[in-house]
């Protein structure tokens, strides 16, 4: 009985447990539910406050709005009706101005046509005035024009001719008077001395004993040198000195710096000198592109083609009747703007044509032609402006003066090469003899190249051993000879001498 009754009492427990849990439970939720009621409302009143304030500013923002749009239409309003007067008043007066305008030109037009009627009058009056005269006179007014005329010329004819003839005489003396003031000037601001080029370079030697390296065992060594270089070397007993001759500046200067840079170097042998050699004319080339480079920036010519410059260069190994072609040029091209600057000429011009009116002479035994033709295609070719070629091409008168700039360059040339000791006839004769002398040679068929030393007393000419043989050597040895006798006229007489060599290289490895 007693577990009955406990399991009665927990099970009554149990049950009064539950039911005390669940009326706290509603107890709880019907507070939360309540708080969170007044929440809500509070939010609510909230937001109907500021709803309200929001409103309140919209309105007063969209009154303030509403008045400002209001004055400002006012003043728009404002502003057009004072334009509108303003074009009112403008039209009133252009109305008026126009009809002032319309009463002058009416008044105007009455005018010309009471001058056309007096001008008519008048013409009229003129016209009975000459018939009168015609019948008092008994000739027409063309007569009496003709007859005065020829009174007037017969009366003054001696005067005007005395007359012409003293403006002419003192014309052409004030005329004179200005170009030889010009040309004096330019000859005594420009007055270069000048040295002839000769014909032999001498190289000075530290010691007598090097000639017998450089003459080589059985002259092995001068052979090999005089046969790559062209020139003539003369070792004789003069001590210190061995002489290099060549009417070529260019042989001789690559003669000259190849045998310096074997002295220095000490090792004189043929392999040696052939090696030096091609240095010597890769340094000449050089040297051609600084002196045609400084040629045209000491006389202020700008602008030029590089290959131009290149060309100029090569001048300074060339000489006219002795005088050396770059130097004359240069000097010619100073002349010319001075000239050119007295008399209101382009000085550019004149002085670019001037340092360029010799350039083809740096290719004249290249090309075929004169070197005034040689020089203007070289000119055309890389782009040299028409004036300088006008310039330039008429200081033989070849082509027509042009141009006063041209006129300019032949006077300067003449300025330069006609002043006492510029020039010597002999020595360019002599020169142009050795050139024939060599184009003869190269002129054969199989020649490779020829170079003619002993002052002109020998020529010496290389053959391809490929295309020609000894035979046809022996042969080519008598036409050339033949040939010289025939074409040039020259003292004593020319030794010709062929060279066939065959040079076989092979190499050890």
């Amino acid at each position: 009985m007693s577990l009955k009754l406990v399991a009665v009492f927990l099970s009554i427990a149990g049950v009064a447990g539950v039911a005390i849990g669940y009326y706290l439970r509603l107890i709880i939720s019907l507070g939360k539910k309540g708080s969170m009621e007044l929440e809500i409302k509070e939010m609510l009143l909230t937001a109907k406050e500021e709803a309200k304030k929001i409103t309140a500013e919209a309105d007063s923002k969209s009154k303030k709005f509403l008045e400002e749009a209001r004055v400002e239409i006012k003043e728009k309003e404002e502003k057009i009706r004072q334009a509108e007067a303003r074009l009112i008043k403008k039209e009133d007066a252009v109305d008026k101005r126009q009809a002032d305008i319309d009463k002058e030109v009416e008044v105007i037009k009455e005018k010309v046509s009471e001058i056309k009627a007096i001008r008519e009058k008048a013409e009229k009056l003129e016209q009975d005035k000459a018939k009168e005269l015609e019948k008092v006179s008994g000739m027409t007014a063309e007569d009496a024009r003709n007859i005065l005329i020829k009174t007037v010329e017969k009366n003054s004819e001696q005067d005007m001719l005395v007359r012409i003839q003293k403006l002419e005489q003192n014309g052409e003396e004030v005329l004179e008077k200005k170009a030889k003031e010009i040309l004096s000037t330019s000859i005594q601001r420009l007055a270069n001395s000048v040295a002839s080029d000769v014909m032999s370079t001498s190289v000075t030697i530290p010691n007598d004993e090097i000639k017998g390296k450089i003459i080589g065992k059985e002259g092995r060594n001068i052979k090999a040198f005089e046969r790559m270089t062209g020139v003539e070397v003369i070792v004789d007993d003069t001590p210190g000195t061995i002489v290099i001759s060549s009417f070529d500046p260019v042989r001789r200067h690559v003669a000259r710096v190849a045998l310096e840079e074997l002295i220095k170097d000490g090792r004189i042998q043929p392999a040696k000198i052939e090696k030096v050699v091609e240095q010597a004319h890769a340094s000449i080339n050089q040297t051609i592109k600084e002196k045609g480079e400084h040629a045209a920036y000491e006389c202020g010519v700008i602008g030029l083609d590089p290959r131009i410059l290149l060309i100029l260069g090569r001048l300074h190994f060339r000489t006219s009747y002795g005088q050396n072609v770059l130097q004359h040029s240069i000097e010619m091209s100073h002349i010319a703007g001075m000239i050119a600057s007295e008399i209101d000429a382009n000085v550019a011009v004149a002085k670019a044509g001037a340092l360029l009116h010799d350039i083809g002479k740096a290719l004249d035994h290249e090309v075929v032609g004169t070197h005034v033709e040689i020089g203007r295609r070289i000119l055309q070719k890389f782009g040299a402006s028409e004036d300088i070629v006008k310039a330039m091409q008429a200081h033989h008168e070849e082509y027509p003066y042009e141009t006063i700039e041209s006129r300019i360059v032949q006077t300067a040339d003449a300025i330069s090469g006609a002043r006492p000791g510029a020039r010597h006839d002999s020595i360019e004769n002599y020169l142009k003899r050795l050139g024939d002398l060599e184009a003869i040679s190269n002129s054969f068929p199989g020649v490779e190249k020829s170079y003619a030393l002993q002052a002109g007393r020998e020529i010496r000419i290389f053959v391809t051993p490929e295309k020609v043989t000894d035979l046809e050597a022996k042969n080519m040895a008598r036409e050339i000879a033949l040939k010289i006798e025939k074409d040039l006229k020259y003292p004593g007489e020319i030794k010709v001498t062929i060279i066939r060599e065959t040079r076989v290289i092979d190499f050890a490895r």
